[in-house]
């Protein structure tokens, strides 16, 4: 084989590694669908940490000492409606519709633990919750259970994220998104900022349109 029919076949491999990528196109639903399997600390020697069993300090990851357990967590805590938690079931095999974040949200020593509980069918967000290590517990000192809604930590603060929709709106495409940022003040969360975004139909909708509205 000549250096020439080398360089080509090495330029054809590596345009077919290319071109591999995403397809770029609007998934349905939320971003962020990873059930608790996935995205859970990985297995610690350590039990589970429950309502009742004692906090450890943060690891360096950013992560409790201990693992958590969230769908315990959430089946233990008084705060959790009784329809949450009879839905509270794995979509497929053994996976929770629950996504975990851990990070400070609450100016605590310990991380938080930010819950979010999904439907199987279209991955919308049913309820939110978060937990903060309180004498040696986690205690719910937020929730947020009128659906759809998200939430997320965001340097610091607490986001919650809700898709608007209108009667004939389809999952993917809803009217409009509220974004609405809370900060801990010492005892509760306190809203600081709402912003609504309103989309466009434009292609079945799902298109910022230009206005956007603030509320302090």
């Amino acid at each position: 084989m000549s250096a020439g029919t080398v360089v080509l076949v090495g330029t054809v491999l590596f345009a077919a590694g290319c071109s591999t990528g995403g397809t770029g196109l609007k998934d349905e639903g939320p971003a962020h669908t990873d059930s608790v399997s996935r995205t859970g600390p990985p297995p610690a020697p350590e039990p589970h940490a429950s309502s009742g069993q004692s906090v450890r300090a943060a690891s360096p990851s950013g992560r409790p000492a201990t693992k958590v357990d969230p769908v315990a967590l959430l089946k233990a805590d008084p705060k959790v409606s009784a329809d949450i938690k009879r839905e509270l079931k794995p979509c497929t095999g053994k996976e929770y519709p629950v996504d975990v974040s851990y990070g400070k949200v609450t100016g605590n020593d310990a991380v938080d633990i930010v819950v979010n509980v999904l439907s199987c069918a279209d991955a919308l967000g049913r309820g939110s919750y978060v937990y903060r290590s309180e004498g040696g517990r986690y205690e719910n000192v937020f929730s947020d259970e009128q659906p759809p809604v998200y939430a997320e930590i965001d340097r610091g603060d607490l986001v919650l994220t809700k898709p608007v929709y209108a009667k004939t709106d389809a999952v993917a495409y809803p009217s409009g998104e509220d974004v609405i940022t809370y900060r801990w003040s010492g005892e509760r969360f306190t809203e600081q900022d709402r912003v609504y975004t309103e989309y466009s139909n434009v292609d079945g909708g799902g298109q910022p349109a230009p206005a956007v509205t603030h509320k302090n």
